[in-house]
């Protein structure tokens, strides 16, 4: 089992690291919606909807996301200059939608346990978790490769901090009946160790886009954010009745079980960036 994760994470990162820096944006967002694709399918199976409509479903919204890429590049940002051009309207909505999704209604959605709903209004709620991190995928990487990875890194590291503070220190179930294995203690590990790796990029990089106190409210927020969605995709696998969300990915799952702490943090990243960028 091992042996089988690390063969599939060493191909994913031959994949996506050259794509990552050297694709042009286009062809970047490109290769993105192919990956929101795959987690539109993955949707599907979390709808209980048989496979020719999963992969309608999954096709559909690769093929819109590339529309979008295609035909209206300005109104994402993605223009020829290094800082790239204003998003449109359109652009701030959607992210300011998954923003109050996860920041408001999914939290009384965990609380409440409500299951997933059929339908037009279960897809619709698939198009509000999934597009807007591909939007974000696209626009974080607009100042450079390494700002993308950076934000990636922000999540990678939640997970890795809450999986050895869990072990060591985890008493207290954080969320027993939708994923019994997190805890307390690793949602606090987590905290902390994107506070320290925030704290390395400030410094190291002479990153400093708000004073120091806001610089760790932001970061403990997007922690939480990034808890939250984690969670959210664990409990809709749980009343799906499924381990993983596909097996795409040997050893791994999905893509949806890669990305579902993503799907929460980088729209709302996104957000803050253009918030900050517009003040600048």
């Amino acid at each position: 089992m091992l042996r089988t994760r690390v063969i599939t994470a060493l191909v994913l990162v031959a994949l996506l690291l050259p794509g990552l820096f050297l694709l042009p944006p286009t062809w970047w967002a490109l290769l993105a919606a192919l990956f929101i694709g795959v987690a539109g399918w993955e949707w599907g199976g979390l709808l209980g909807l048989g496979d020719p409509r999963r992969l309608l479903l999954g096709g559909a919204l690769a093929a819109f996301c590339a529309a979008v890429a295609l035909l209206a590049p300005a109104a994402m940002g993605v223009g020829g200059g290094s800082g790239g051009e204003a998003p449109s309207a359109w652009v701030i909505a959607t992210y300011v939608v998954a923003a109050v999704f996860w920041g408001l209604l999914v939290p009384f959605w965990l609380r409440a346990k409500w299951r997933l709903p059929n339908g037009l209004p279960g897809i619709l709620i698939g198009l509000v978790v999934l597009f807007p991190t591909w939007l974000a995928l696209v626009q974080i990487r607009i100042p450079g490769p390494g700002v993308l990875l950076a934000v990636l890194a922000v999540v990678w590291m939640a997970d890795v901090a809450a999986y050895f503070s869990g072990r060591a220190f985890g008493r207290r179930k954080l969320a027993p009946a939708i994923s019994p294995g997190k805890t307390w203690e690793g949602a606090i590990g987590a905290a902390g160790g994107v506070v320290l790796y925030g704290f390395a990029v400030r410094y190291a990089f002479d990153f400093a886009p708000v004073s120091l106190p806001s610089w760790v409210v932001c970061l403990l927020g997007v922690t939480a954010i990034s808890v939250v969605g984690d969670l959210f995709e664990s409990m809709l696998k749980r009343q799906a009745g499924i381990k993983d969300s596909s097996n795409v990915l040997p050893g791994h799952g999905g893509v949806l079980d890669r990305i579902d702490s993503l799907t929460s943090t980088l729209p709302v990243v996104a957000f803050l960036w253009l918030v900050l960028r517009g003040q600048g």
